[in-house]
Formats: structure tokens, C-alpha cells, sequence
């Protein structure tokens, strides 16, 4: 394999600096930028990024913001990327930048994979495109450039799989690493794209690729999932007041969106007499219960069925905050689990 790759970094990098994207993080080389991309860019589009980026630079424009943020604004600016364990890193590696560092980011891929959150693709971007060190970066998108490239039917969900391409990587790196690593992801976002669908007459690395040449991309990568997803049925409540304030409460601080702000939500699918009772225990008068939908939320591992439920009510309790909709949008972040049930 690592013959093949040998030979693809002088067209990649060629290609890459006539045709790569003007984005936002790109306009330096400053680490801070490029962490913060990074991370939100895990399981997330590039198109759908753009204005959380921006939205939070505006707000935490270096590593000493971040590190003083609360968290509930952290959270805040960002709802709706999901996986909010990775916001909740950003802010414990700020501080350690900070407090350990002095407020300058680690210049090594070694002292990079030390901060909480980094792991070997995010170190591996950072040292690579910051600083040119010959540290490879691979995700989803590389792994699958590498498998059409040198014809792999390998199962690339594997974590050895990915290991052994990065070593390939880490073989044939030149001096420009940034720009090779920057070329690849490049390459898989916009050109060799998943599902067999790739635009191979577009690609610099055509001539070198066993998939075009055998008619494999519909096949190659190999993509087998091993693990079991958990099922959780759960009953959603939008509890309102007559003059339109909302219920919330907080999640516990750790587990599955931990510190996040929710609406209240019950195991398993009420009745309307089971959901009348525990509205009554927890001291409010339902006088209005109204069906809205069924829904489902796909997390890593978890997949909630939802069912939701609009409940005008008389009183309140202090089990609850109760927020106006400008309050809620301004400093509440809500998953989006939640946010599709209003």
C-alpha cells in the first residue's frame, strides 16, 4: 500500500492549492481556529458549520474566552451541533492551554493528544496544518479516499484499520503536511464522495486508484457495524402556562446530555390518565392535554421514540424553571431532541 500512496502527494497538494475552498478557518494558520473547526466539524457538514463558527468566534474570540465561559452560554452557542461532551472538552483543554501553557497551544501532535478532547485526527490536524508536522489526520472521509486508492476491503469502522492507515500516511507525509492533509479531507468532502456516487473524472488521483480502475467505488469502502443500538421510549411534555411560559429543567451533570437544559420527559409512552396523575403528584392542574407527534432521535448509541404531549396548565412548580420563548432563546440551550418537539 504504501508504494501506491507514494506517489499521490505532488498531484494531491497541486490540486488542493488551485481548488480548495475559502472557509473561514482557513484565512490563517492560527491553531485556535482550526481546533475549533475541527471539533465541530466531527459528525457534522461543512455547510451546516459555517454559522456556528462564526456565531462562536464571535463570541469567544481566543482560548482565554473560552476557558472563562460559563456553561450554560457555552452550551447555548452550541445548540444544535449535538454530542455537547465535545463543547464541555473545548472548555477543560482552554484551560489547560491556559493555566499549563500560559495561553499558547502546544506546538506538537504528542502535546496535543494530551488535552481533554483531542484525540489522534483532531492532534493530527492541529500539528499538521498549524505547524507542518508530519502527523496524519484521518477520519471518515480520508479513510474512504484510502480504501478506493489502494482497493482496501477492509472493514474501515475498525480501529485497527484506521491505525494501519495512518502509519501508511505517516510513510509518504512531505514537507507540506498541512496542505497533504488539508488535500485529502478536501478530496473525500467534495470529490470521492460516499454511497458509490464519487466524481472520479474530477479526481487528481484517478490514474492511481484501484477502485476507478476495477469499477469498485460502489463497493469500496467497506463500512460493517458490530455494535447494538439501545431503544428508549419516552413520553415528551411541553408544559405551558396561560400566559405562554415554559417548563424546563436541567439534566444531571453527567450521562447522555449532561448539564444540558430539557423539557420535563417520562419513561415509556402515558396514557393521558398515567400523564394526568403524574402531573397531579408533581403538583400542577392539567387543564388542557393535547397529542402533537411521534418522533424519533437518533443518538450514538441510543435511539429515543418520542411521543409528545402540549399540556396547558394551571399553576406552577418549583420542580421547573418556567421561561418565556425570548428567555429560552437567549439562554437556554435546548438538545435538539427537544427543539424538534416545539
Amino acid at each position: 500500500m504504501t508504494d501506491k500512496l507514494s506517489l499521490i502527494a505532488e498531484p494531491l497538494i497541486t490540486w488542493f492549492d488551485r481548488n480548495c475552498r475559502p472557509l473561514p478557518w482557513r484565512r490563517d494558520r492560527e491553531p485556535y481556529h482550526v481546533w475549533i473547526s475541527e471539533i465541530m466539524l466531527q459528525q457534522t457538514r461543512i455547510e451546516a458549520v459555517m454559522r456556528y463558527y462564526e456565531r462562536f468566534m464571535d463570541a469567544l474570540p481566543d482560548v482565554n474566552a473560552l476557558a472563562q465561559v460559563d456553561d450554560d452560554t457555552l452550551l447555548k452557542l452550541w445548540e444544535g451541533l449535538g454530542y455537547y461532551s465535545r463543547a464541555r472538552n473545548l472548555k477543560k483543554a482552554a484551560q489547560v492551554i491556559v493555566n499549563e501553557y500560559g495561553g499558547t497551544f502546544p506546538k506538537s501532535y504528542d502535546e496535543l493528544k494530551k488535552l481533554p478532547g483531542i484525540g489522534e485526527y483532531t492532534a493530527g490536524a492541529i500539528a499538521s496544518i498549524c505547524y507542518d508536522e508530519k502527523a496524519p489526520a484521518v477520519d471518515g472521509n480520508v479513510l474512504r479516499v484510502i480504501a478506493r486508492l489502494t482497493g482496501s476491503r477492509e472493514n474501515v469502522l475498525l480501529p485497527q484499520v484506521k491505525r494501519d492507515f495512518s502509519e501508511r500516511l505517516r510513510a509518504i507525509m512531505p514537507d507540506r503536511a498541512g496542505r497533504f492533509n488539508e488535500g485529502l479531507m478536501e478530496l473525500g468532502e467534495l470529490v470521492c464522495l460516499p454511497n458509490g456516487a464519487p466524481y472520479c473524472e474530477r479526481c487528481p488521483l484517478f490514474g492511481q486508484c484501484t477502485a476507478f480502475k476495477e469499477k469498485l467505488t460502489g463497493e469500496i469502502p467497506v463500512r460493517i457495524k458490530t455494535s447494538k443500538r439501545r431503544r428508549e421510549d419516552r413520553t415528551i411534555l411541553l408544559l405551558r402556562t396561560p400566559d405562554d411560559r415554559l417548563a424546563l429543567e436541567k439534566r444531571p451533570a453527567s450521562g447522555l446530555l449532561a448539564g444540558m437544559y430539557q423539557l420535563p420527559n417520562l419513561d415509556g409512552f402515558l396514557d393521558e390518565t398515567a400523564l394526568t396523575k403524574q402531573l397531579t403528584e408533581w403538583g400542577l392542574v392539567p387543564e388542557n392535554i393535547r397529542f402533537t407527534k411521534e418522533m424519533k432521535h437518533v443518538f450514538t448509541h441510543i435511539d429515543w421514540y418520542m411521543k409528545g404531549y402540549e399540556v396547558t396548565v394551571k399553576g406552577t412548580s418549583t420542580r421547573f424553571l418556567w421561561v418565556t420563548r425570548e428567555e429560552r432563546e437567549r439562554a437556554y440551550p435546548l438538545p435538539a431532541a427537544f427543539q424538534k418537539m416545539l
